[in-house]
């Protein structure tokens, strides 16, 4: 981490940019939600393209927008943080920002129905409430929502009835509908489509798979390593990251190999999946905790040093997510390039890793002469626009 007292942490914006390129490599993967494996690929390719696909997801899968989540809520608590110096609670202005965010979410998703921007915006909300409150608290109800409660309930009425017949997750039927309007020719009817089918397949998505407790939980955590000042260089931070990283890795070893297990081990789909679910979800944490860490010690230990590369990414996050979102959805589905016919995992990283480059350059030349990218400067005027 660098040294300095000024509000910029330096290691946050690199942390996030890495975010927002492990994103788009998995985007670009999963042909931005649209699962097609081509038939034409030589045989070869096959192999390599699985172990692409298994080596993405075990690095990023669930752990890149875990750590977006961890640093939304770092940076609430730094915007309140600073406006509780000037004696103004940034509640009530938060509250507006989210609602702006929201806007920005529902134009993504016109592009790409994982858009995470909506569904931060709305989960958000669970901040303001506990802003408040001590740093004791604030931990207790983190935890609580991190084991999942919910999966927890779902799992004691799976023993009383493990034999039950359990119906496929609701976001199974939207899903299946994509095959309608993505391959078409039509950008209107794709836009469409996003935003009714996709929007409500992937808000499903998101409470069956753990996320809408895990990102409350996240905004949370981050918001208490603001409070301790855990992004800031310092022998206490320095320590603490180091522990995190070993404990993380200790727990990630057995909920990893639980996780993987439960398939073979539980015969009960009604016992099986709330488990799935609830060992996923902390698996992901610990392993997220293994990067975070990891990536803030290198940070520290060479001064920033080639992880600096990502710092441009971090500074315009938001233009950048949006940005790979259009161009992403142009490159794949049918209103544009239609490439999702012809791109297995080797291609679509090799895809992925040009669209990074061009990124980089854009946000480099941007912020020569801009202070934040254009998306992030729409945001911060109208988050502070006098009503």
């Amino acid at each position: 981490m660098v040294k300095t007292s000024s509000s910029r942490l330096h290691v946050v914006d690199a942390l996030r940019g890495f975010a927002i390129v492990s994103i788009m490599l998995l985007h670009n993967i999963e042909h931005f939600d649209f699962y097609y494996t081509p038939t034409n690929l030589p045989y070869w390719m096959i192999p390599l393209d699985k172990g692409i696909w298994d080596t993405l997801f075990f690095l990023f899968g669930g752990k890149s927008y875990a750590i977006f989540a961890l640093l939304f809520g770092l940076t609430f608590f730094i915007q309140s943080d600073n406006q509780g110096k000037k004696g103004k609670d940034f509640r009530g202005r938060f509250a507006w920002r989210l609602l702006l965010l929201l806007g920005f979410g529902l134009f993504n998703s016109c592009f790409y129905e994982g858009d995470i921007l909506f569904i931060y915006a709305i989960i958000g909300f669970a901040l303001i409430p506990v802003a408040k409150l001590n740093n004791k608290i604030v931990f207790i109800i983190a935890l609580i929502l991190m084991l999942q409660p919910f999966e927890w309930y779902n799992f004691f009425i799976g023993l009383r009835n493990p034999d039950s017949m359990m119906t496929n997750p609701v976001s199974w039927a939207y899903f299946g509908k994509l095959g309608e309007y993505i391959p078409g020719n039509s950008f209107l009817v794709t836009v469409w489509g996003n935003l009714t089918n996709g929007k409500l397949g992937v808000l499903n998505w998101t409470w069956e798979n753990g996320r809408v407790l895990q990102t409350a939980s996240l905004f949370m955590l981050g918001m208490l390593a603001g409070r301790k000042k855990l992004f800031v260089s310092s022998d206490e931070s320095k320590l603490f990251w180091i522990r995190t990283l070993f404990i993380a890795f200790l727990a990630f070893i057995p909920l990893f190999i639980v996780k993987n297990g439960l398939s073979h081990w539980l015969e009960s789909e009604a016992i099986r999946r709330p488990l799935i679910t609830i060992f996923s979800s902390l698996s992901n944490m610990a392993f997220m905790l293994i990067l975070v860490s990891g990536f803030v010690i290198i940070f520290d230990k060479l001064s920033g040093g080639f992880l600096k590369i990502f710092s441009s990414f971090g500074r315009m996050s938001l233009s950048n997510y949006v940005m790979q979102s259009m161009l992403g959805s142009f490159i794949y589905y049918g209103f544009g390039m239609g490439l999702y016919k012809y791109t297995g995992a080797t291609y679509s990283i090799l895809i992925g890793l040009g669209l990074a480059t061009l990124q980089w350059l854009f946000s480099n030349w941007w912020l020569k002469q801009h202070k934040q990218g254009p998306l992030e400067t729409i945001w911060h005027k109208a988050t502070w626009i006098q009503f």
